[in-house]
């Protein structure tokens, strides 16, 4: 929770509610927050952010406009959970990898329907909560068991969300994953991210190879890179400066699928790729995570406007 209330949000049953509601998209239920100073929402598949503005703003959040809402299909755009595996199966180390019982990228977590825990709402901010018991009931996906907890918080100075994994079982899990975040820009060739310098990525398009970036990092075509840092980031576009400020991760993913791989892509427009990057805060490629009985770890990141320098 942030420190801007005067006191924490209080919970309260769904007749009770003052900014939050149900609402029905397409065939997917969601929670609509309308707060007198930011708006947001929620689906309950996949426990899938799809927009978030403080008043007066657009979207902070990418979303396609060929974005489809169905059970048991990934939304294109927002913030998709990557979850209880990163990325494809066959990339992941073998701890990981052992668990896996379906060829899908990025888990299941994202179309899975997930339980609302509480919503807690006051004049300053509103925080929701959803799990997902990953049981016996996802047995033909992974052999595991853990509870993920997802909480948002919503104010007017941005958006936090911490995705806590804990391991039910007694032996230990190894998992990799991500807060899969989409952002809008205007010209993605004219946007850039700053936080990234002197650090080394893997270039998944080059072989999985290691190479150190030099100063930001700028697009031109297609872009798939495993970043081994977890430091807080700027990301510029011509409308707006946004930082990312990461906790429980030392990995960051930079993705564009560029102009060939767009018009491959599901619910994705040809010249999708124009208007969006995404910055991806994880555990990925050697940053994975093992947990033992009981044990528990939070990734989580900080989405807020970047002063001006």
């Amino acid at each position: 929770m942030s420190e801007s209330s005067d006191k924490p949000p209080v919970f309260q049953t769904p007749g009770q509610w003052s900014f939050t509601r149900w609402k029905t998209i397409g065939q997917l239920e969601a929670l609509e927050v309308h707060h007198p100073l930011f708006q947001a929402t929620i689906f309950l598949q996949g426990a899938h952010l799809t927009q978030f503005a403080t008043k007066g703003e657009n979207n902070w959040l990418w979303l396609s406009d060929q974005a489809r809402f169905q059970p048991g299909r990934s939304i294109r755009g927002g913030i998709p959970v990557c979850w209880p595996w990163f990325g494809d199966p066959a990339r992941n180390p073998p701890a990981i990898r052992s668990r896996i019982n379906a060829p899908t990228a990025h888990g299941f977590a994202r179309t899975a329907l997930w339980h609302l825990e509480d919503v807690r709402e006051d004049k300053h901010e509103v925080e929701i909560s959803l799990s997902i018991n990953a049981n016996e009931d996802f047995a033909d996906y992974w052999d595991g068991r853990a509870l993920a907890l997802i909480t948002f918080n919503f104010s007017s100075k941005g958006c936090q969300i911490a995705l806590t994994t804990t391991n039910l079982s007694k032996k230990p899990l190894a998992f990799s994953q991500a807060l899969h975040t989409y952002l809008p820009t205007s010209n993605i060739t004219h946007t850039r991210i700053l936080g990234l310098g002197d650090s080394q990525y893997i270039d998944t398009l080059q072989g999985w190879e290691y190479f150190n970036q030099e100063g930001p990092v700028y697009f031109d075509s297609e872009t798939d890179r495993i970043y081994q840092t977890g430091e807080p980031l700027i990301v510029v576009t011509p409308a707006a400066k946004t930082k990312l400020t990461s906790v429980g991760s030392d990995s960051t993913v930079v993705w564009n699928p560029g102009a060939e791989k767009s018009r491959r892509l599901s619910d994705f427009p040809d010249s999708g790729w124009k208007k969006m990057l995404c910055v991806e805060t994880a555990n990925a490629a050697a940053d994975y995570r093992v947990l033992n009985e009981g044990q528990s770890h939070t990734l989580g990141v900080l989405i807020e406007r970047a002063k001006n320098t």
